[in-house]
């Protein structure tokens, strides 16, 4: 086994950690509602938080490795995780399992971007494509068992377990990562740490999804408008001090890459939708439907089934049809798989569900291994690092957004004082009808130039 290979694999399965503590949680909440009598906006923080930490800790990516060696980051970020992950076990309160819940997204959020910038260094970029359909295909066995296994956690011990199932995957990937990733001295470079757009842009993050949090509840509205507007602000000026300097913490003129551009936007609409869907679809057939959690749970199962179909289709078709038509198909489909969710009655519709989740995964998978393959096509390799940490931020934030977006989407309806079925129907047709919005993001893709750059590769 050559080197770039042992590479790829302990970053697929700092890839596959996160995505288990990102699907495992929700089948939990339910249980969790009941013993701690949490509403929906602590449920949605219970993700949030892990995200958060995540999407905090990403911007030091880049400084950290140049500073203390890729290695050791990463296997200090592992060991952050463990610690983590054992005091979201032993919590006794939804405040603790929050902020527990925020220190495993702090271990856990450098996993990903240094993994990816050592993995796709070695890989040339006609070969990226192939390396992130392998990636994405191996890593589906997060989605497809995480939450048949959560499932029967919480039917047979408890919601405690669903998050420390996670500890013995961690272990192994910190043997491997010692023995197999070669160490790195420590850069020399005087660069300094741009502090104050850390300080900026962690507070305008905060403060946005506090806001967005506050304002889908009736007795916090002005709160969640101040949180809101000084999110933005921070933001504003977090943007234009990081515009103008020359080594900036994140290099967001990387994002002028009309590619790197559309592919993180068409993550926020399809991936990071799904994501506020799936929280809601778990309360919705556990709660209104009465499905056990191992049966809901196990709806992941076809959804990773039309996962890996999807993510081979994108590995054959991307260096020949472009991004453009695979975007368009899968926010399609994707629109389509929650529309059906609105159908469901009083009583569980199991094939509906079943369809409904396969129809998600089809799509979801489509757009996102088709972003990840387009994203780094016009990158340089000595601009990667930088371009990895943006696209990790913004695909954490996707995730955080969506169930944030939709727990405000929910909030907002219920105060309408509808019925709870039609609550989540409104919110799954909304949800559905959000897929405009990438497809004509996708229309304005050059596709031909992706697929002359990739044949020039070739050849």
């Amino acid at each position: 086994m050559n080197y770039r290979v042992r590479v790829a694999i302990v970053y697929l399965l700092g890839f596959f950690i996160d995505l288990v503590n990102m699907f495992i949680a929700s089948v939990a909440y339910p249980e969790i509602a009941r013993r701690f009598d949490a509403t929906v906006s602590q449920l949605a923080w219970i993700s949030n938080g892990y995200i958060l930490g995540l999407t905090l800790v990403i911007p030091l990516s880049s400084w950290l490795a140049r500073r203390a060696g890729a290695k050791r980051l990463f296997m200090l970020s592992l060991l952050i995780f463990i610690a983590g992950t054992c005091g979201v076990g032993a919590s006794s309160s939804v405040s603790q399992l929050i902020a527990w819940r925020w220190i495993q997204g702090i271990g856990g959020g450098l996993l990903i971007p240094v993994g990816q910038t050592l993995a796709y260094a070695l890989y040339q970029s006609h070969e990226r494509a192939k390396l992130s359909s392998v990636v994405m295909l191996i890593a589906l066995l997060a989605p497809a068992l995480s939450p048949a296994l959560g499932g029967l956690l919480v039917d047979s011990l408890s919601w405690r377990g669903v998050f420390l199932a996670s500890l013995p995957l961690a272990f192994f990937t910190l043997i491997l990562a010692g023995f197999w990733l070669k160490a790195d001295a420590p850069g020399d470079s005087p660069e300094r740490l741009d502090v104050w757009g850390l300080i900026g842009g962690c507070t305008a993050l905060t403060l946005i999804l506090l806001g967005l949090t506050y304002l889908g509840e009736p007795h916090h509205l002005y709160r969640g408008v101040l949180l809101l507007l000084s999110g933005i602000f921070c933001l504003t000026g977090y943007i234009r001090n990081a515009l103008n300097k020359n080594r900036p913490l994140l290099n967001l003129r990387l994002i002028k890459d009309p590619f790197l551009q559309t592919a993180m936007l068409i993550y926020q609409f399809v991936p990071g939708v799904f994501t506020g869907v799936n929280m809601l679809s778990m309360l919705y057939l556990q709660n209104l439907l009465g499905m056990r959690a191992t049966f809901v749970g196990a709806m992941m199962l076809p959804w990773s089934l039309a996962s890996f179909a999807a993510i081979g289709l994108a590995g054959k078709k991307f260096n020949i049809r472009g991004p453009r038509p695979l975007f368009i198909t899968g926010c399609l489909i994707q629109a389509c798989g929650i529309g059906l969710l609105a159908l469901t009655g009083h009583t569980a519709n199991a094939v509906v569900c079943v369809l409904a989740f396969a129809l998600m995964g089809f799509g979801s998978s489509l757009c996102s291994s088709t972003a990840q393959s387009a994203a780094f096509i016009h990158i340089a390799d000595s601009q990667l690092a930088d371009a990895s940490a943006l696209w990790n931020i913004n695909r954490q934030l996707s995730f955080c957004m969506g169930i944030t977006l939709l727990n405000l989407l929910f909030n907002l309806i219920a105060s309408t004082g509808l019925p709870g079925v039609q609550v989540y129907h409104l919110c799954f047709v909304l949800a559905a009808g959000s897929a405009v919005i990438p497809v004509l993001c996708a229309f304005r893709l050059a596709n031909r130039s992706v697929i002359f750059t990739v044949n020039q590769e070739q050849k």
